[in-house]
């Protein structure tokens, strides 16, 4: 028998990871979500650009509270980049500004390889004019829009590889593993400039964020039919999983209820990490501690499932 919905809205708290589609905002994908599910509390973990399509990381219910840790993980992109052109939005909806010096055919794959590998490491990027980024209170991108200088300051990212998966000129197939907030509009656009021939993003596919992959999403299209014929929950990952990457830390049942007091438990030996996922007997996420090295002693930094 199938649990009444009004009552699993009221207890119900995970990840549901979509593959989005090209053509729709990544808010647009947590409002379908909202209405499927009924539940408000929802939120992405990282925007994907209207352009883009892949993995879209969203948390619901209880689970929403995770953001912060789960929007700060790796990346991983397939971009497809076009060499000869520049534009001011960095990718195919802009204005041409600039055709570069050096013709696209005298590029040869190795050269281009060359080029990427520049970007590889702690870098400093700086993001594209035309981003949601606040200057003064105000987004880059209105900014830009009217015409006013947008002077935009550079920012450390970790580029862990870049890959040549495709050469076919005037186009290029890469593989981007990246920190977050890397914007691979302006990997594209300072490629461009390094080769001297100019650059742009034409296409962009993300097939992994955080420890969740494509392997890990549904089709928003399959989602919105699961949601008509109220089978839904069978995408919905446990909240627990969204840090699997975290060590886990197995807690008693009287160690679960001084957690969701608020009070410290004592670390026993050896300790797994400075921050872990404290997991009870059948799995679910209670809390995330943090290591007190001082006192020897576990403090719970954000706690779940109060009842």
């Amino acid at each position: 028998m199938m649990e009444n919905p009004m009552d699993v809205r009221n207890t119900v708290s995970g990840v549901l990871v979509v593959d989005k589609p090209v053509g729709m905002t990544s808010h647009d994908v947590v409002q379908i979500i909202r209405k499927g599910t009924n539940i408000r509390r929802a939120g992405h973990t990282g925007t994907l650009d209207p352009r883009a399509s892949g993995v879209l990381v969203v948390l619901i219910g209880p689970a929403v509270r995770l953001s912060e840790y789960v929007s700060a993980s790796d990346k991983r992109y397939q971009a497809i980049i076009r060499l000869g052109t520049s534009t001011d939005t960095y990718d195919a909806d802009g204005r041409v500004t600039s055709s570069g010096s050096v013709p696209v055919e005298s590029i040869t794959e190795e050269q281009f390889e060359q080029a990427l590998q520049q970007f590889v490491g702690e870098i400093e990027q700086v993001p594209p004019p035309y981003s949601a980024i606040k200057v003064q209170g105000r987004k880059a991108y209105e900014m830009a829009r009217e015409g006013e200088e947008v002077d935009l300051a550079p920012r450390k990212i970790k580029v862990y590889s870049l890959e040549l998966l495709e050469w076919a000129p005037p186009e290029a197939v890469v593989d981007i593993y990246c920190s977050s907030g890397t914007y691979v509009r302006s990997l594209a656009h300072d490629l461009g400039q390094v080769l001297g021939c100019g650059a742009h993003l034409v296409g962009l596919r993300r097939t992994k964020s955080g420890r969740f992959t494509l392997r890990d999403a549904v089709p928003l299209r399959k989602l919105r039919e699961a949601f008509q014929d109220g089978t839904w929950y069978q995408y919905l990952i446990p909240a627990a999983e969204a840090l699997a990457d975290w060590p886990a830390l197995e807690l008693t049942d009287k160690q679960v209820e001084e957690v969701r007091h608020g009070h410290r438990i004592p670390a026993e030996e050896p300790v797994p990490g400075n921050m872990v996922r404290g997991v009870s007997v059948l799995g679910e996420l209670v809390a995330l501690l943090e290591y007190l090295p001082e006192e020897h002693l576990w403090q719970p930094r954000k706690v779940f499932f109060q009842s």
